[in-house]
């Protein structure tokens, strides 16, 4: 089902991850929603916010000045802030919307602060935190945590300990390697797996399929969301698709968990078509596993970033 709804996609991230431009390839997650999209004008708008920030700044700025202008810039004068009542619109996880709303989850919030940094000269780094999605600088000034979900506040150890404990209740110590930084192609991935997530929990199957095509184009090799993209197109009774990538599943992950029940799905499919997918039959028809897969999201959930794959999806900005 991939074809050129997703052209400006594939162009954004068909380069070395150091060559990806991460505000142009976070704006084109929403092209299938918004196919007149142009990112250039939303660049341009980074652009002006940095361009503020900047003159803010004054001349030779330090990192910490850097930041304040930052912050006032985006959360004081341009009232950025995180959304707090709505968190699963589905406008929060496109930067697009981020930026003419001015409200969106940890992760495309942060997506923006970095970008606007990159432009005014300071390299900040994504962090992939438990549930919640960060920024971290770290140079000669020093190291420390962002959270521009919450108006750029710099985040202590113990509040970092404290969001962990919220996560898992007191069973995960807070480690240095929680804050490791992360690539452009991991940003993207966590959120379409948000944008995964958030589709699944509203039944909207269609979407939900849409962003797992994006999802292989980002990972051809991913026997996961190959597979759940099967699963998708058995819901939507496009039955073909469904079992090619339900067998290229079965050759990439052989031994996996769920490898029998898949190899009775493929065999249902080849003996009856629609009749056999739709079944109640021996293994309770080719639906059954999309079904599992739907009941384990986990409801209102901001737990475990990247979202597990399937059987368990959980969704964190």
């Amino acid at each position: 089902m991939a074809d050129d709804r997703h052209l400006l996609f594939r162009r954004a991230i068909a380069r070395p991850d150091a060559e990806i431009d991460l505000g142009h390839a976070a704006l084109t997650v929403a092209e299938d929603e918004y196919p007149a999209l142009k990112p250039e004008t939303y660049l341009e708008r980074l652009d002006r916010l940095a361009a503020a920030a900047r003159d803010l700044s004054g001349e030779n700025p330090s990192v910490y000045r850097l930041l304040a202008a930052i912050n006032y810039v985006l959360f004081t004068q341009e009232g950025y802030r995180g959304d707090r009542e709505d968190y699963y619109d589905p406008r929060n996880s496109f930067l697009n919307d981020v930026i003419d709303r001015r409200i969106g989850i940890p992760i495309t919030l942060s997506v923006l602060y970095m970008e606007v940094a990159r432009r005014v000269g300071l390299q900040l780094h994504g962090v992939g935190f438990p549930g919640h999605f960060l920024v971290k600088y770290t140079g000669n000034e020093g190291e420390f945590v962002i959270d521009p979900f919450d108006g750029g506040e710099v985040r202590t150890f113990d509040e970092l300990q404290e969001k962990l404990d919220a996560v898992y209740g007191g069973k995960v110590p807070f480690r240095s390697d929680l804050l490791a930084p992360v690539s452009s192609r991991q940003i993207i991935f966590r959120m379409l797996n948000n944008l995964k997530a958030i589709y699944l929990k509203r039944e909207n199957f269609r979407k939900a399929l849409s962003v797992v095509e994006r999802l292989v184009i980002l990972d051809p090799t991913s026997a996961h969301e190959i597979r759940d993209r099967g699963l998708f197109y058995l819901k939507l009774e496009y039955f073909p698709q469904a079992m090619e990538d339900l067998e290229s599943y079965l050759s990439l992950a052989p031994d996996a968990a769920d490898a029998e029940e898949i190899r009775d799905q493929v065999e249902n499919l080849k003996k009856g078509g629609r009749e056999a997918a739709l079944g109640t039959g021996c293994a309770g028809g080719c639906l059954r596993s999309f079904d599992k897969f739907l009941h384990c999201i986990e409801p209102e959930s901001i737990y475990n970033a990247p979202i597990l794959a399937f059987p368990v999806i959980v969704l964190g900005g």
